[in-house]
């Protein structure tokens, strides 16, 4: 394996600093950045993500970024048919790859198989369709567990869109969510003949928050209500991924007025802080860094500390 090609990645829950250290790291060793942020993916999408600005773009080549219209479906197969024909072309042109983000989802189409070739009916999708309709995700869950009795693994439970997914498998395999996943991890890993170093950045809680509290500021004053307003004449609502992101659900429920206008920054805090708490468990159970680093208050990760594998 000396010889194989190498994917670097610099993980993180959000607002931990990713992109600054990123962008130094990848202009030090003459990388491209690959993006795995399931939400970067959008065009429009700016503010609410704090996307990589133009002068960002302009230090840096980045990849898997604004790849479709909000109101589009994108799911992690496209994405790493994307990834694959990207990391391809960047070794052709001699250049190391660093994949960024914090999707952990996507991150895992990395380190894991995607698809075990297992073909949905028509019947069986309008059929979990119609039970989400009807009974929401109680119904979805129960009936997902009355056909895997000895449990659901590690299946995010509060994810609608992936109990669904989960829910069709059964129904058209004949088999339990833990059968199935057996089964998937036996497919071979896409990026298998890849090399993969992995860095993942860390905070204490109490600075991550102050962070997390000046970024949700800083993305309504730059504009998110006015973005969310474009983005809805775009489809976005048409789009159950994309609408239920954090930030622009905030403002879609205070543009529906179902939230006051004078809670909407502390609701978008406190949503943050809840999915920093996920990703930061995902990343504890089911993300194995080469390389982990732990910044103080204020302080800024050493990119001398994930140094380039010769």
């Amino acid at each position: 394996m000396e010889d194989a090609p190498r994917i670097y990645f610099v993980a993180g829950v959000t607002a931990v600093g990713k992109t600054v250290f990123s962008l130094d790291w990848a202009e030090r060793e003459g990388a491209e950045v690959l993006s795995c942020d399931a939400l970067l993916f959008y065009r429009g999408m700016d503010v609410g993500t704090a996307k990589p600005t133009k002068l960002e773009r302009d230090r840096v080549p980045h990849h898997g970024i604004d790849l479709c219209e909000p109101s589009d479906s994108f799911d992690v197969a496209r994405y790493v048919d994307y990834a694959k024909s990207k990391v391809k072309e960047i070794h052709e042109r001699g250049r190391p790859v660093l994949v960024v983000g914090g999707s952990g989802f996507y991150l895992k189409g990395f380190f894991e198989p995607v698809s075990d070739g297992l073909v949905i009916p028509e019947a069986i999708r309008e059929k979990v369709e119609l039970l989400e309709r009807e009974e929401g995700l109680n119904g979805l869950l129960h009936q997902l567990r009355e056909n895997s009795p000895g449990g659901l693994g590690d299946l995010d439970l509060m994810n609608p869109r992936r109990v669904a997914r989960a829910l069709e498998r059964c129904f058209a395999s004949g088999d339990s969510v833990t059968v199935l996943k057996k089964r998937f991890l036996e497919f071979p890993s896409p990026f298998d003949r890849y090399v993969r170093h992995s860095c993942l950045l860390e905070r204490e809680s109490s600075d991550l928050e102050k962070r997390i509290r000046l970024r949700s500021a800083a993305i309504l004053n730059a504009g998110l209500v006015e973005e969310t307003e474009h983005l809805l004449e775009r489809g976005l609502g048409e789009n159950p991924t994309a609408c239920r992101a954090v930030g622009y659900r905030e403002v879609l429920a205070m543009l529906d007025g179902n939230l006051p206008k004078d809670q909407l920054l502390e609701t978008i805090v406190r949503s943050t802080l809840q999915l920093a708490a996920k990703q930061r468990k995902w990343f504890r159970n089911q993300f194995h860094p080469d390389v982990r680093l732990v910044a103080g208050a204020g302080d800024f990760f050493s990119i001398n500390d994930f140094p380039l594998v010769p």
